[in-house]
């Protein structure tokens, strides 16, 4: 393994979605956590966490940071940030009031990029882990995500009995390409979730205060393309943030062409802030059925949210290269 020369690269390697589960023995199967996706920079007695698209999260989860702080070496980790429920699944909609309530937060950890100075990325994915679990302290704060090898299908099963967004299948030798959306990384999802970008909101009804539901849309090569209208998923307390957050953004410039329902209501805003929702499916117009909004997300610019379709899993999955053991 060669040595660390330079700044060591902090873009997370991402996986493609595919439309169904498999089971293959060169595979290995993980939970999808539904959470922030962070990279951690630990060195002995201090740690960093920063957002897939590099923004130091640090201040934001210092627990997290002392816990990572614990590791005996220069490290850096691939992980997610998550918020548990009470049954203890990630839920992405907690994560947005973790710190301000008691709902457990954790940092699930994934996989290890360098090492005592050490570039680990050319390193075979089980390898990676194996040095992984070896070096990540007990924390009630920190967890090493296991995984199964070569059963896809009983892995996705219990995602979706459980509740959970789904499973990553990860090819057992692949090796950690940086800032690269691989076929060696694939996502399953057992529940419809997608990100979108809000576009205007419309005006409250009967007891309702601030806003009525959120008009989403989605980039379409240079424009935005309408994806329906969310109106559950509020809670008081978020409906006022999330107002405070849309007031200064408010246009009079229609972001979108299509026409929206209630579009006389309808208060447009600068397409500025990503939003998660899940969903029950697409309809053949392209908007999404009774969308429920998550939570706001800072991980990733609104000209990059792209109505996600997954690739048939002939087409996505590459020939395999390894067994695993």
């Amino acid at each position: 393994m060669a040595a660390v020369t330079m700044k060591p690269d902090l873009r997370p390697m991402l996986a493609t979605l595919t439309n169904q589960p498999f089971d293959d023995p060169g595979w290995i199967f993980e939970t999808k956590w539904d959470g922030f996706r962070a990279i951690a920079v630990a060195e002995p007695g201090r740690a960093w966490l920063y957002s897939r698209r590099g923004h130091d999260l640090s201040a934001k989860y210092p627990t997290i940071c002392d816990a990572l702080a614990r590791i005996k070496h220069k490290a850096v980790l691939d992980g997610e940030l998550v918020a548990l429920d009470e049954h203890g699944r990630s839920r992405f909609q907690l994560l947005q009031n973790a710190g301000r309530n008691s709902v457990p937060l954790l940092y699930c950890v994934f996989d290890l990029l360098y090492l005592a100075g050490k570039d680990l990325r050319d390193w075979p994915l089980l390898k990676r882990k194996e040095a992984l679990e070896k070096i990540l302290p007990k924390s009630k704060l920190l967890l090493y995500s296991t995984h199964l090898v070569g059963e896809g299908i009983k892995a996705f099963k219990q995602a979706a009995r459980a509740a959970e967004e789904g499973v990553i299948a990860k090819l057992a030798d692949s090796k950690y390409h940086s800032g690269i959306r691989t076929r060696e990384w694939l996502k399953v999802k057992a529940s419809q979730e997608q990100e979108v970008v809000i576009v205007g909101f419309t005006k409250p009804r009967g007891q309702r205060r601030f806003f009525g539901s959120l008009v989403l849309a989605v980039r379409d090569g240079k424009a935005w393309k309408y994806a329906g209208r969310a109106g559950t998923g509020f809670t008081h307390a978020s409906l006022a943030e999330l107002y405070d957050k849309l007031t200064p953004l408010i246009s009079t410039v229609k972001p979108i062409t299509a026409k929206v329902p209630s579009e006389a209501s309808t208060v447009w805003v600068k397409p500025k802030l990503v939003a998660e929702v899940k969903f029950t499916e697409w309809t053949e117009g392209g908007e999404m059925r009774h969308p429920v909004f998550l939570g706001l997300r800072t991980d990733k610019p609104a000209s990059q949210v792209v109505r996600e379709r997954p690739k048939p899993l002939q087409a996505a999955k590459p020939k395999t290269k390894a067994r695993a053991k």
